[in-house]
Formats: structure tokens, sequence, C-alpha cells
């Protein structure tokens, strides 16, 4: 009789006397039977019964959970949902920030009613999620985490523990959510699809391309992108927005150190016949980066780059904007970790970054969300996922080139209410390269764009 186990992030296939199509599985000799991936599971099922082999299946016995709710859907989430459905329950929907991508990802596991495992990039994305399945679905999620290993019909996992803990749960869901779904075609996250041998599989994100272009492996991993829409599509669920791009000025000093860096950093490049077009062109300039020269070039680009993100007249500027929206909720963006805690101890406010303890992270959103804060300062570990419903002003004090970035900082103060009007302003120094990377990172998001200054 074939049996089939799952061992270690692969299915063994023993018993089977005959040839199995390599792109199902392989043969291996240490053990004399065939082996196939995790996520081949339903395939390898599937041709065995298309000639018509009885075998034992021992790999996952997952009953339904018990679950139900009525979670009232946007019109584009159940369109989201119903394609999904049409495509084997494999594939990504990609919808906005603030699109409400969770609820779609609740509804999911109410309607398949499996055994799930929700996949996010970041502990405060975790916590988010347990939240609104205990609010939707009135459940207690279990944790892979964060210290937390408690596995339950609902789990919510971060991308890292799951990856670390393939072998052991692979086997043990029949259907993985994967949030941010782009990090999921990295070369090691992969591998939490291919060990995996849930059958149904739903990716969601506001951002499914990535500059290195692993977004297409997603098609084999998660189904590729079966649903899309955009800001403009969306546009009635929204908060009412703008963004204003404000230019900031160095100071004499400032100025004279930028473009002194900056020329060292442009010579060389043209020395090299190098141009900078994107990620790929700037990591080979890294690359070449090893001898003396194309250190000091490098550092010279570092240096440079912090002058213009980083100026004082940006601190002035933010007061004056903290000072003009007193009233309302405030988060302050910027790039770097020192910058933030900077702005906290200018502007005597809490600072959210990759540092900030997990108590911490955990209280300064609920006192924000009571009033108890009105503005906050945080780095990078809040591009991603983090409900800010009450945030109606972002102040983007510096950022990269990223459109995932950009839509996702904007995604943060979208989130409607009556009568919400959100702006986002973004600092940008006068006369430096941060004016090319607000031009690439506005790429692709509604124009409703105003500055004092042409570009």
């Amino acid at each position: 009789m074939i049996e089939l186990t799952y061992s270690g992030g692969s299915i063994l296939i023993r018993g089977y006397e005959g040839e199995l199509p390599p792109d199902i599985a392989i043969f291996d000799n240490r053990i004399m039977c065939y082996r196939a991936l995790g996520m081949n599971y339903e395939k390898v099922a599937e041709y065995l019964k298309s000639k018509g082999k009885e075998f034992t299946d021992n790999v996952c016995n997952c009953p339904d959970i018990e679950v139900k709710a009525n979670i009232k859907l946007r019109p584009y989430q159940s369109d989201a949902l119903d394609k999904w459905a049409s495509s084997n329950m494999r594939g990504t929907i990609v919808l906005p920030t603030a699109a409400g991508k969770t609820h779609i990802g609740i509804e999911a596991i109410n309607r398949t009613k499996k055994k799930t495992i929700i996949l996010v990039p970041t502990i405060d994305l975790l916590t988010q999620w347990k939240q609104k399945i205990k609010e939707l679905l009135n459940l207690d999620a279990g944790q892979i985490g964060g210290g937390e290993k408690e596995e339950r019909e609902i789990t919510v996992s971060t991308y890292d523990s799951a990856y670390l803990m393939a072998e052991k749960y692979g086997n043990h869901f029949d259907l993985i959510i994967a949030d941010e779904v782009h990090h999921l075609a990295s070369e090691k996250l992969r591998m939490i699809a291919m060990m995996y041998t849930a059958r149904y599989r739903l990716g969601l994100t506001a951002t499914y391309e990535r500059t290195d272009g692993l977004e297409k492996d997603l098609e084999y991993l998660m189904g590729g992108k079966i649903f899309e829409l955009g800001y403009e599509e969306i546009d009635e669920y929204l908060a009412d927005y703008k963004i204003v791009r404000i230019p900031v000025e160095l100071d004499d000093d400032e100025q004279t150190q930028y473009e002194k860096y900056h020329s060292i950093f442009v010579n060389y490049l043209r020395k090299h016949r190098m141009a900078i077009g994107g990620s790929w062109d700037f990591n080979k300039f890294i690359r070449s980066s090893w001898t003396p020269e194309g250190r000091e070039a490098l550092t010279a680009w570092r240096k440079s780059r912090e002058i213009a993100m980083n100026p004082a007249g940006k601190i002035e500027m933010a007061r004056t904007l903290v000072a003009q929206h007193k009233n309302e909720r405030i988060i302050i963006f910027s790039e770097d970790t020192e910058t933030t805690y900077r702005i906290s101890k200018e502007f005597l406010i809490p600072a959210i970054t990759y540092m900030t303890s997990k108590d911490e992270r955990s209280e300064i959103p609920e006192l924000f969300k009571t009033g108890k804060y009105n503005v906050i300062a945080t780095s990078r570990v809040l591009d991603e996922g983090v409900d800010f419903p009450d945030a109606s002003v972002a102040i983007v004090m510096s950022g990269s080139g990223s459109t995932r970035q950009f839509r996702q900082r904007l995604g943060r103060i979208l989130r409607p209410s009556y009568g919400k009007k959100a702006v986002m302003y973004e600092l940008v120094t006068s006369q430096t390269a941060e004016f090319g990377a607000s031009r690439r990172r506005r790429k692709g998001v509604p124009s409703r764009t105003t500055s004092s200054e042409k570009d």
C-alpha cells in the first residue's frame, strides 16, 4: 500500500512502484522512496488518484474549524474574495493600504472553515491580527513568534518564526494567509511556502512588485496576482486626503558640506561610467566600492544623503506643522532611528523604533488612540500594516525612493471617519538628490500633490 507522510518539509511517498513526474517528486536514494516538496502535497495526491492508485494519507489531519461570523464587507472586498474562491482558493489580492485587507483575510477563514496560519512581517502586525480575530470571530488566536509558540485553530506567526518552525508546523494547516506577501518571495522566506502543505493560499499586499523582480515567483508559491484595485477605484472608502510637498533649504554650512560630498560621489560615477537608475545599479556601485577610491565615494554618498535628509530646517518646519495641527493626531516618519529619537527629544513625544520594548509598542498606540498622545515619532518599523485609525496628519521627514514605503506611510492616515480630512506633508530638501527620490516614490499614487516649488 502506498503511504504519504510528512517529514521535515517534504512529502514522502512510500510503496509506490513506478515513476512520478519530476516536477512533482524526485526519488531519494538515501531512503529509497519518492520525496516531494510540502507545497506539492495536493499535486501528489491528485496524481495518484488520476492513476487509480489507492494510498494512505498520513500527511495532514486538519478537521474543519468551528467559526461563524457576520462580517460586513465592502463590494470590492466581496469581489476580491469571490475571485479568490474561483481561483481554487489560491492567489494574491492587491489593495491599497487602508482598504481593509485584514477583513478580507478573516472572512476567508470564516468561509473556508479551515485551520489557518497567518504570516506577518512584524510583532506589531501579529498583535493587530490577533486583536481583529478576537473582535470579528470571538476567538483567541495562537501565536508563533515574539517568544511564544502556541498553536491554535487560527495561529498568527511572524515570517521568521514560521520559517524556523517549518519542519514542525508545516503540515498543521490547510490555509495560509500571507500578509505583506511580497516578503514571501525572498530567497529565504519562500521556503515557508515550499515546506508547508496548506492547499489553500491567500496573499495580501498593497505593493506586489519587488525591486528584485522576485514577485514573479509568487505565481507558483501562492497562486499569483488575481485581484487588484488602486486608490482611485476605492476612493469613496478612504478618508479625503492631500499630499503637500514642502521644500526646505539647507543653511550655508550644510550646503557647502553637501556639495563637497555629493561632488565626490558624482565624480566617481562619471569616472567609472556608472549611472544610478535603480536598486540594481546602486548595488553595482556598492560592489565596486572595495577600492580606496570606491570606499571614499560610498562614504561621501552616505554623508551627502544624511545632510539632505536631516537639515536643521526640517525640524523647524515640523515644529510649525505640529503647532498648526495641534488638535489632530500626527505621525512623524523618519528614515533612520537616530533621527526619530532626535525628534522625540526635541518635541517631547514618544518614539517607536525597532529598539522600543514590546510593552511600549503596545502602550503607545493605545495612548495615541485615547488622545493621551497626539504626536508620535517613528522610523521604518511602522511602514507596514499597523493601524492608527485616528491619525490624520503624516509628516515625512525623510524616506527612500520606494513607492511601497510611500504608499504604506500614506495609508497610515487614510482610515475613514466622519468628516476626516487627512494630509501628508513631505519635507524635501531643495537642490539635493531628495527631489529625485520624491518623484520616484510618488509614482502610481493619485496626483493630489501640491508644492510651493517645481521640481
